[in-house]
């Protein structure tokens, strides 16, 4: 964390100087806002504290309910979040008082009795080390905890307005403000009052049965399983060996169920097999009494008992896989005729069951995709063009989600004498590892995602897919750290310079392309960075030298990777970085000893890979998704920084 420019903290960094329209922003709800978004789950709360990050931009949130969630039903956090997490600034606090799920246990029935289950598999949760944060589990309710913090603490003060419904929504063809949103007043004082909101976008987080979707014509896609499940969070006495880790648990004629020990040490959850569902039930699984639930849950688990001692919650639900059919308000006949002003995210455009861990981590994925195109767009630094890729990005990877639950679903539902082996199942678990953990997902090319052409030069950064973290020593102050930690969640694109073999202080190829970036009138910092602001405010350029850190001095760094910033103009001594003799970056992630050039997204997606000498590649790459500057110059008493916590 980096503070202290714009002059001394005293108390907590974390706490962002209001800016913008952070500055005396009205309790009440304004008649007009820059983006709405309906719904506080988590794609909406992230979203929130990605665009408190602008403080340019009016946002509001509105939630029906009267206050913060208290029990979430989501529980699973995939290694992916926590990486999102860190960008936000409390993947630490939060990994503290998680459960951390490090193996799977799995139960079979006995073959010298059938009528037992006995433990016949144990598998790492992260064989392949994709990750150097832990899969956790804690209460979603927790997470939106503290994306309302970060939201809250941003420059811009965002934070949910409570006790307001959303109603029903018209889009006009014109206007500053075309999207005339009719709310109504669900809790607080003035009880079923309807209002209107004007906004340049609107954001519908607002769950499976999402009225803005409804709102705009789009469809959910897909059907129910006709398999129901029985969830429940309790404390409980049982003589189960493995209450404490993650099991699946699959008994010979009573079903399975899948375990999951909660944070805390006591709590935990099961999803219980409840059976096929006949098609004429019309949903009287859902009135299934909740002691049917735990005696099902005890014939299972058989020899073992299970004595019920409290109930934080529980419900019953059959599996159902749909994704909408497009996730804006542009119809597939209109695309690329007209740039949307209706979006959903998270639940509102994919549902799929909750045991693959997946739900609110993609629904975040999505407020992340979303949120820093919005931010350029609305400050006028992308066309609104860029919007359209967000449905494009995120259709895809839901899609792949519901393919992947489908079959994980399935085989937890399955029969023991229908697999192959007794292994079947663990295997599949360890061999598909990656995509449950967040890693699989990979953009297309695209505006903003490049062509494969260069991708040799860093063979560890695949083009498309999240940047993945590796350590370095950073030169100012010889610690050694994930480079992938800095990427914090402040809309900057990351361009990261790979040094070729040469002394940092040799002419050589990353100095000639160092000067030619901090310099040029055509390279991509001189023509897309506003006037008056940082050198760093939209790109946070970085250099990997591959020396050793007693043979580079930060002073040596050409000065785009040592700039002076804020309104002091002090140096950022955190952007230089070396190699360690024991986990050389450059063989960590391939990385040609020629250099190599990794541009990465502001939501940690790795969009082009590219040679030292690019330089038109490079900044045509930009302009394909951003608007070039005016660069006059402002007077110092007049300069106007992005506040900022990394370097």
């Amino acid at each position: 964390m980096q503070f202290h420019h714009h002059g001394y903290v005293s108390g907590d960094p974390r706490v962002q100087a209001a800016a913008g329209t952070g500055l005396d922003r009205p309790e009440e709800l304004p008649g007009e806002t820059d983006v709405l978004i309906v719904g506080s789950g988590p794609a909406g709360m992230l979203l929130a504290a990605q665009l408190a990050q602008f403080p340019s931009i009016t946002t509001r949130l509105v939630e029906r309910r009267g206050g913060r969630l208290e029990i979430g039903q989501a529980d699973g956090i995939q290694a992916r979040s926590v990486e999102t997490f860190q960008a936000f600034g409390f993947a630490e606090r939060i990994v503290s008082e998680a459960f951390w799920l490090t193996s799977m246990n799995f139960w079979s029935p006995d073959p010298a009795d059938p009528s037992s289950i006995v433990r016949t598999a144990r598998e790492k949760d992260d064989p392949a080390g994709v990750s150097e944060f832990p899969h956790l589990i804690v209460n979603q309710a927790r997470v939106l905890d503290y994306f309302a913090e970060s939201a809250a603490n941003g420059p811009a003060r965002v934070k949910p307005d409570f006790g307001w419904e959303f109603v029903t929504l018209q889009v006009a063809e014109s206007g500053e403000h075309p999207v005339r949103v009719t709310l109504r007043r669900s809790a607080g004082e003035g009880e079923g009052e309807e209002r209107v909101v004007r906004a340049k976008y609107v954001v519908g987080c607002d769950g499976a049965r999402s009225r803005v979707r409804e709102a705009i014509g789009r469809k959910h896609v897909g059907a129910v399983s006709y398999h129901a499940w029985g969830v429940m969070d309790i404390l409980a006495d049982t003589d189960f060996p493995d209450i404490r880790t993650k099991c699946a648990i699959q008994s010979h004629d009573e079903g399975s169920i899948l375990l999951i020990p909660r944070e805390g040490g006591y709590l935990f959850r099961m999803y219980v097999d409840l059976g096929e569902v006949p098609d004429d039930d019309h949903g009287k699984v859902r009135t299934t009494p909740f002691d049917a639930i735990v005696a099902k849950a005890n014939r299972i688990i058989a020899p073992y008992t299970l004595e019920v001692r409290n109930v934080a919650w529980h419900s019953v639900y059959e599996v159902g896989h749909r994704v909408t059919d497009k996730f804006d308000d542009v119809s597939i006949a209109e695309t690329g005729t007209r740039d949307p002003r209706v979006f959903i995210a998270g639940d509102a455009c994919h549902t799929h069951s909750a045991k693959a861990g997946q739900g609110m981590n993609v629904s975040m994925q999505d407020g992340f995709n979303l949120g820093w195109k919005l931010g350029q767009v609305l400050e006028g630094r992308s066309p609104a063009s860029l919007l359209s890729t967000y449905s494009g990005e995120r259709q895809v990877i839901a899609q792949n989600l519901i393919d992947f639950d489908r079959e994980w679903s399935a085989l937890m539902a399955r029969k023991p004498e229908d697999f192959d082996s007794p292994t079947e199942l663990a295997e599949f678990y360890t061999r598909t590892a990656e995509f449950p953990a967040g890693f699989m997902t990979e953009y297309q090319p695209s505006p903003i995602t490049g062509e494969k052409t260069h991708q040799d030069l860093a063979a560890g950064f695949p083009i498309g897919k999240r940047f993945k973290s590796a350590k370095v020593t950073r030169v100012g102050d010889s610690n050694p750290v994930h480079i992938g930690h800095h990427h914090r969640a402040d809309g900057r694109w990351r361009i990261y310079a790979f040094a070729d073999t040469a002394a940092p202080t040799d002419p050589s190829p990353l100095r000639d392309w160092a000067e030619w970036a901090a310099t040029a009138p055509d390279s991509p910092i001189t023509r897309f960075t506003p006037a008056g602001t940082d050198i760093d405010s939209v790109f946070d350029v970085k250099v990997i030298y591959q020396q050793p850190l007693d043979d580079v001095q930060i002073t040596d760094a050409p000065e785009v990777f040592f700039p002076r910033v804020g309104p002091f103009q002090v140096r950022d001594y955190e952007k230089v970085y070396a190699t360690l003799p024991d986990d050389d970056i450059f063989e960590a992630r391939g990385v040609d000893r020629g250099g190599a050039l990794v541009i990465v997204r502001p939501d940690h997606y790795v969009a082009h890979i590219l040679p030292l000498t690019a330089r038109e590649e490079l900044t045509d790459f930009f302009a394909q998704s951003m608007l070039p500057q005016r660069r006059r110059p402002l007077p110092p008493g007049e300069r106007t920084v992005r506040r900022r916590e990394n370097g």
